[in-house]
């Protein structure tokens, strides 16, 4: 089989990384095309998988729109030449719209029921959309439900253990006391750019968490807070998530990460809103979600000040993982079953 994987955000990566090397292992070729956003290449490039580079990021909705044009245009050419038998994507029109000319199915991974429009220019086009069995709504196309989450792509116990030496490596010590703080761009299909925590509370939660408190940003770091920045590699991150006392900020996906590493997590969504992955990850008591930003510092506070809040995420983490799967096996089986009919 001829699998082409396109990724175009760093969550890509981590959700495809381990399918690509198990499809190669089982004798498949795979090709994959990736784009210049954050730390998207910089992941590709450290776990070792070769990719060709089709598009960077652009901003504003005039460079948005020639970058997608533009990228739809090359992926076309890409894939004519390596002539897949399945396209496997997260939702992404440009990967949709060229398998459906080529007469190739899309796989398409979807987990976010607030993605509006994009939802609209790409279900239509895919031949298979795979959702969290939480997953809120009905979509178009063959549409299956799993039990499990993109983050289990990757951080199922199959596929990652934490490394506390990677840490020491860099200067980290697992058994101190810290924090980790994440602010996202705000630039994404489904954010509002006015939604994200803001710098006085980024700086309030520096301030009050103890031990130190490490912030990670897709842009650049809120004024006085440059020397916070994560001293390990970006493929590290999830050795540092695993070993802080409480994660706390905006990303919805390293929220969901801490959660099922067993950290005590708080995400802020200035909207506080309902999508089916937090209602199921609140129900185990993995992941505290709050639309008041003052609720969010203060949650946070209080559970890096408790002393039994990680023995209670593990015991709820693996209450967890006895119910849901390995998600890179079911990509994999996923892939091949639709590559092969």
């Amino acid at each position: 089989m001829r699998a082409l994987v396109d990724v175009t955000h760093p969550a890509h990566v981590h959700l495809f990384r381990n399918a690509v090397g198990e499809l190669r292992n089982r004798g498949h070729a795979v090709r994959v095309a990736s784009r210049e956003k954050d730390v998207t290449t910089d992941l590709l490039d450290a776990h070792g998988i070769p990719h060709a580079v089709l598009s960077r990021k652009r901003a504003g909705p005039a460079g948005v729109a020639r970058e997608w044009a533009g990228r739809e245009l090359r992926l076309l050419r890409y894939a004519r030449r390596f002539d897949p038998d399945v396209v496997l994507s997260r939702l992404n029109p440009a990967s949709a719209h060229v398998a459906a000319t080529l007469g190739v199915p899309n796989v398409v991974f979807h987990d976010t029921e607030v993605a509006g429009a994009l939802d609209r220019v790409t279900l239509p086009f895919a031949a298979v959309v795979a959702t969290p069995a939480e997953f809120d709504r009905d979509l178009p196309a063959r549409h299956l439900r799993y039990q499990g989450y993109h983050e289990l792509a990757y951080l199922h116990p199959a596929r990652f253990a934490p490394d506390p030496q990677r840490l020491r490596d860099h200067g980290v010590s697992p058994d101190d006391r810290y924090a980790v703080l994440r602010l996202v761009a705000r630039d994404g299909h489904h954010d509002d750019a006015d939604a994200g925590l803001s710098a006085a509370a980024a700086r309030t939660l520096v301030d009050d968490l103890p031990g130190d408190v490490f912030v990670s940003a897709e842009g650049a770091l809120p004024p006085g807070l440059a020397a916070r920045e994560p001293p390990v590699p970006v493929d590290a991150m999830h050795d540092l998530l695993a070993f802080a006392d409480v994660y706390v900020g905006d990303s919805a996906t390293m929220a969901t990460e801490a959660g099922l590493l067993g950290t005590p997590s708080v995400r802020y969504d200035a909207f506080d809103g309902v999508l089916g992955n937090f209602e199921a990850l609140a129900d185990y008591g993995l992941v505290a979600s709050t639309g008041d930003e003052r609720e969010a510092v203060d949650r946070a506070r209080s559970l890096a000040d408790d002393p039994d809040a990680g023995d209670r995420w593990r015991r709820r983490r693996r209450r967890l993982l006895a119910d849901k799967i390995d998600l890179t096996a079911y990509v994999v089986e996923l892939a091949e079953e639709v590559g092969g009919e």
